[in-house]
């Protein structure tokens, strides 16, 4: 039997490049997606379901798990429907797109599928530039979470939280994603708009500012970009 990754896929640049990582090593890919009442819900699982195909996960390995009380605590750009996704590009503090703790609430879900699965590795594509600033996006919390999820699994079942992207600039996860043949084609970065990348939020400048560095053309179309 393969060895089986539990990989959080959201179906963004760096979720859908980790899931490529993961096969490439080998691993029987279990997809987990979380519906969390983000402002692009529908073509994040639109792109989730899309990937899946490209990959060839089967149907009862992918999840797609909804979590609506995100929306209840708000406080979050892309949770909040009273508060407007920025476009002014990124400052020094933490980002008004942080969703509070979803990292570490993915990863609490992730883990239970892993002990299900009896996985030993659970893929997730944290990027400590996309961060900027996301304390859920660091290596020190990876860390810290991977401890405190095997002390609540069991002393048999050690998991390692893989981020293989953690360190990498966008630059370098688009020659990853171009080595890999990654459907870029069907990916979603965009946090405010689902038909046509608004190319002006932080995620877009990120992503739109990674294909300029490695001289690549990006694959989905934009609103509009001044990068």
């Amino acid at each position: 039997m393969n060895k089986v990754a539990i990989v959080v896929l959201s179906g963004g640049l760096d979720s859908t490049t980790c899931a490529y990582i993961a096969k490439n090593k080998g691993f029987d890919i279990v997809a987990l997606h979380f519906n969390y009442g983000q402002k692009t819900l529908n073509k994040e699982l639109e792109t989730f379901r899309a990937i899946c195909d490209v990959l060839d996960i089967e149907t009862k390995k992918r999840y797609e798990i909804d979590l609506p009380f995100f929306t209840k605590i708000g406080c979050s750009a892309l949770t909040d429907k009273d508060i407007d996704v920025p476009i002014d590009g990124l400052d020094d503090n933490i980002p008004i797109t942080y969703v509070p703790f979803r990292n570490g609430i993915f990863l609490s879900i992730a883990t239970a599928l892993a002990i299900k699965y009896n996985s030993f590795d659970i893929f997730i594509g944290v990027v400590s530039e996309d961060g900027s600033g996301y304390p859920d996006c660091t290596k020190e919390f990876i860390k810290n979470q991977q401890n405190c999820i095997n002390e609540g699994a069991n002393t048999k079942h050690h998991i390692t939280i893989q981020t293989p992207l953690i360190d990498k600039t966008k630059e370098q996860i688009v020659h990853i994603a171009k080595d890999l043949s990654v459907a870029i084609s069907k990916t979603w970065s965009c946090y405010k708009d689902e038909f046509e990348a608004c190319g002006v939020c932080d995620s877009c400048r990120l992503r739109l500012h990674g294909f300029k560095k490695a001289g690549f053309k990006d694959e989905i179309k934009y609103k509009a970009t001044d990068i």
